[in-house]
């Protein structure tokens, strides 16, 4: 039985092309053991796919930014990175890891969308050869965070883990649809509009079905809202509908059923978003509303006493507007 099952039906001449460049790049493609992918700190989700799996937690000196799910794709030229985790101590370690895993020079490190926890290992990337990828709106996101990123991290971590963190921010910008061959192995890059924040960006390996979703999906750890409640449930709504073998969270397990994975989160969401709705019609307050909405969902989450009041407070923002 094969392993890692690829996506079937009626193939264009390009995607059979694709297809057939990729099926003559497998056996080339580095494997690991189960025990040597636990030893550096990464797991093989499909062939030449490897994600690092993040803690549930807020960051902290004793996790240095641990808390998202890094992943580095391998193609037969290069490698492209989606992701760095939360500190540059942490980007090193995944970059060590990586060349453990494949010689392969790192051309692109791609980045899903502007928190700290994705983006602050960026450092450890910065080579002659490497592009940094992000969403058209990425760059503007950081420059406006970009201090209180910094000093946030430096006092969460302390200065033994911040040490040589900083905001690189892309120099190649998505606006709606952008290729990356990595050689035999194509990536599609899509710019989303504002849902989680206003500058997701999701990656979709063809080869595998493999769907990178950034922080658009999380599994087991509360979602976090810093974009737009309805514009999240409209694209998930629409993301769902988009077919792959398996996609990937920002925070959850290695990889998850597409479009299954959506469920719980688009629970969770339409929960708040109710909740909010029926308080605002009552003539309840920001205050009324973060001591009860949502709060149906709070044995279903981790971190959810740390994230769902701000979840309820950037909801009723938006919603008593509507």
């Amino acid at each position: 039985m094969n392993k890692y099952p690829q996506t079937v039906g009626i193939l264009s001449r390009k995607d059979f092309l694709r297809a057939a460049a990729f099926a003559a790049l497998m056996p080339c493609l580095p494997r690991l053991s189960h025990a040597e992918a636990e030893r550096i700190g990464v797991l093989e989700i499909a062939p030449g796919i490897f994600v690092h799996v993040g803690k549930y937690q807020l960051v902290n000196a004793q996790n240095r930014g641990d808390i998202s799910n890094p992943c580095c794709i391998v193609g037969g030229s290069s490698v492209a990175v989606v992701d760095t985790s939360g500190s540059y101590a942490m980007g090193v370690e995944l970059r060590e890891a990586i060349t453990q895993i494949t010689d392969k020079p790192i051309r692109h490190v791609i980045n899903t969308h502007m928190h700290p926890d994705h983006v602050m290992g960026n450092a450890a990337f910065k080579t002659a050869e490497a592009e940094f990828v992000g969403h058209y709106k990425l760059p503007a996101a950081l420059a406006a965070r970009k201090e209180s990123y910094l000093s946030n991290a430096r006092q969460r971590l302390g200065e033994t883990a911040f040490a040589g963190t900083e905001i690189i921010p892309p120099t190649v910008l998505v606006r709606d649809t952008l290729e990356i061959d990595l050689g035999g192995r194509v990536l599609i890059l899509k710019a989303r509009p504002t849902a989680h924040t206003d500058n997701d960006l999701t990656i979709f390996d063809g080869a595998t079905g493999t769907f990178f979703l950034g922080d658009l999906l999380f599994s087991g750890h509360i979602p976090t809202l810093d974009g737009s409640i309805v514009g999240w449930l409209k694209l998930l709504s629409e993301l769902s509908l988009e077919k792959a073998e398996r996609a990937v969270p920002g925070h959850g397990p290695q990889s998850m059923a597409w479009p299954e994975a959506a469920e719980p989160i688009q629970r969770y969401l339409n929960v708040l978003a109710t909740d909010v709705r029926r308080m605002i019609r009552d003539g309840k307050t920001i205050e009324d509303a973060v001591a009860s909405a949502a709060q149906s969902e709070r044995d279903k989450w981790a971190l959810f006493d740390e994230h769902n009041p701000r979840n309820v407070t950037a909801a009723f923002t938006e919603l008593e507007w509507e």
